[in-house]
């Protein structure tokens, strides 16, 4: 039915809205399971049949309720299936849809909801029903919302009637809506192919790291363009598809990579049980494709490194000697420019069978052929580490803005740590006098919702994006040096790009955060949280007594360890970039607080504010 809007070089061009892709693949492979949940331990399939005509019950229901093209829902929900069903069912009638995280305090729920005046808010559970009816009776409430729906009903039996309604009577409201009328489905697939591929369909709200969150307008093309174009760029196109939905889908990356990206190459997405039974769903699952933030790749590696530390003396023994063989036949490999000599591949293949096979199969990857950082910068240490074992990782550059990746290291090209890899297809760059990149492609977003000023400030009149990051090239790939707002100018009048500081100190398992401050300073300064699990285990094994995170930051054998790892990190860089001072946060950083974002981004406008009292121990009294 949509068949015209599903070839490659439409696709690429983003010819096509979600909502007819989903209706492609329900015509084609309408009895191929595209979803899966796990409910009371078993895997609930979803074929792509029932995917889209219960996305379909879903616009019904919202049409019989008055919504009509252009008008906003917010979803506050954990990853569900019926996520995907509120998301593309409000599309198929032209709807935006804006996704909260479920981490959200009520009052940015509260602040989304009203700036984009959503009719409609489609809530996971209580706690997320709670948030908005605590949004609605405060400070002037949210005027626009009409109406509340929760998926799981749970806890709510004494609350008003009605408010919240189950998301399975919106369900039933389209059910009604067909008896009531047999050709309002016909009438909506007609509708569905009058959709323009450049109207919004998702806004994304942005961390606001130094302000208040912006909604970023992304329409049909933006998504499909960015999704196909990276499977293209990484050779995922005709090859077998499986993914792990776990990261929040009100994030970019997970919309982009995770539910994009299955709609248009028609495979099967698994949604994880929880956030803390990733690590044992993705061993069950075996994905083919990958994605993980920085956080995620840092806690596989750790995790499998502090299993080898208790387990026997040959395994320990072998592990060592496994990875400094793999690394010195990595550092081979990347001076021959990605090749290796018959004698390595030998080698190589003898680590992998002795050692690498089972690190791959116990961390769930033995399958993957694509695995994606995102999301934000990662230590080199950490793709190093991966790639030794074998699972190279591609790191990516893009933004919110840019509808997903722009840039993204090539499976045909060697893989150098640090690199984002080529411009993909359909992308084009340049370079402002102080570094900047800026970028224009089919996934540029069409600006930031009623914030005219804010979208002139990042948007040319011929669509190039100022990203706000200062790279450097090495050929026609780019390697980020940092946020441009975010770049430290020390009283020397030295310009410092802190992130590298802090992802060598990262590097760490016991390094959890790290600030690097000196603006205007004559010397960099850190505030650093210690990994409260790692740091406690190594405290224990020491006989160090401490009952919380407070107490065990306080001890002086956890400043003396910290202080080794500073100094050993600052013999990597120039005296100029060394930490000469730093604090031990006394607590860990939070959302709640204010201190992170909802993608777990310091908010580094309100250091001055929230740690006044570390930085006057650093720099002394103004």
């Amino acid at each position: 039915m949509f068949e015209e809007h599903m070839t490659p070089e439409a696709l690429i061009r983003g010819d096509c809205t979600i909502p007819a892709v989903l209706a492609h693949w329900a015509s084609v492979k309408g009895n191929v399971t595209a979803l899966r949940e796990k409910k009371f331990g078993i895997w609930q399939c979803v074929t792509w049949a029932e995917y889209h005509d219960r996305s379909q019950l879903v616009a019904l229901g919202l049409q019989k309720l008055g919504l009509k093209r252009g008008d906003r829902i917010v979803i506050a929900s954990e990853d569900t299936q019926e996520w995907l069903y509120a998301d593309v069912g409000a599309q198929m009638l032209g709807l935006e849809t804006v996704g909260i995280y479920p981490t959200n305090p009520w009052p940015e729920l509260q602040y989304i909801t009203r700036h984009c005046g959503a009719r409609v808010a489609i809530c996971g559970d209580q706690e997320q029903v709670d948030k908005v009816l605590e949004a609605v009776a405060q400070n002037d409430g949210l005027p626009d919302l009409k109406h509340v729906f929760c998926v799981d009903m749970k806890g709510l039996r004494n609350y008003e009637p009605g408010k919240p309604a189950s998301f399975a009577s919106l369900m039933q409201l389209g059910r009604d809506a067909l008896i009531e009328d047999p050709q309002a489905g016909v009438r909506l697939q007609a509708s569905i192919k009058d959709l323009s591929p450049d109207e919004i369909a998702i806004l994304v709200y942005t961390s606001g790291t130094t302000g208040p969150p912006k909604g970023a307008r992304l329409s049909h093309r933006n998504f499909i363009y960015s999704a196909y174009a990276y499977a293209e760029a990484v050779g995922m196109l005709n090859r077998p598809y499986e993914s792990v939905c776990y990261l929040p889908l009100c994030h970019a990356a997970e919309r982009c990579y995770g539910m994009i990206m299955h709609l248009v190459l028609g495979g099967r997405m698994n949604f994880a049980e929880s956030i803390d039974t990733v690590s044992y769903n993705i061993r069950e699952i075996a994905p083919t494709f990958f994605l993980g933030v920085p956080r995620i790749w840092e806690k596989l590696q750790q995790n499998f490194t502090f299993r080898i530390g208790e387990a026997g003396w040959l395994q320990r023994k072998t592990f060592a000697w496994g990875m400094r063989r793999g690394r010195v036949l990595s550092d081979a490999k990347a001076a021959r420019g990605g090749t290796r000599t018959p004698l390595e591949t030998m080698e190589w293949w003898l680590i992998y069978v002795v050692l690498f096979r089972s690190m791959q199969r116990h961390m769930g990857l033995n399958r993957s052929h694509s695995r994606l950082c995102g999301g934000a910068a990662v230590s080199p240490e950490t793709l190093r580490f991966f790639e030794i074992i074998g699972l190279p990782v591609s790191q990516g550059y893009g933004l919110t803005e840019s509808g997903g990746l722009a840039f993204a290291q090539r499976q045909d090209r060697p893989w150098v740590a640090g690199n984002c890899g080529p411009a993909l297809r359909g992308s084009e760059w340049k370079l402002g006098d102080d570094g900047e990149i800026f970028i224009q492609s089919p996934g540029v977003f069409h600006g930031y919702l009623n914030d005219q000023t804010a979208t002139d400030n990042v948007l040319s009149r011929d669509k190039w994006l100022a990203s706000g990051d200062i790279v450097e090239t090495r050929g026609d790939e780019i390697v980020v040096v940092d946020r441009k707002k975010a770049i430290i100018i020390t009283s020397g009048g030295k310009n410092i790009a802190p992130s590298e500081i802090e992802n060598a100190l990262k590097d760490s398992p016991y390094v959890r955060e790290v600030i690097v401050v000196g603006e205007g300073k004559n010397f960099l300064g850190a505030l650093i949280q210690i990994d409260f699990e790692t740091v406690g285990r190594w405290a224990s094994e020491r006989d160090i007594a401490y009952t919380t995170f407070k107490s065990l930051t306080a001890e002086p054998a956890v400043k003396e360890l910290i202080d080794g790892i500073v100094t050993d990190v600052n013999g990597r860089f120039s005296r100029v970039e060394n930490i000469r001072k730093f604090v031990l946060l006394e607590k860990e950083l939070d959302q709640d607080d204010g201190e992170l974002t909802a993608t777990q981004k310091v908010r580094r406008g309100l250091v001055n504010k929230k740690f006044a009292k570390e930085l006057v121990q650093i720099y002394g009294a103004a």
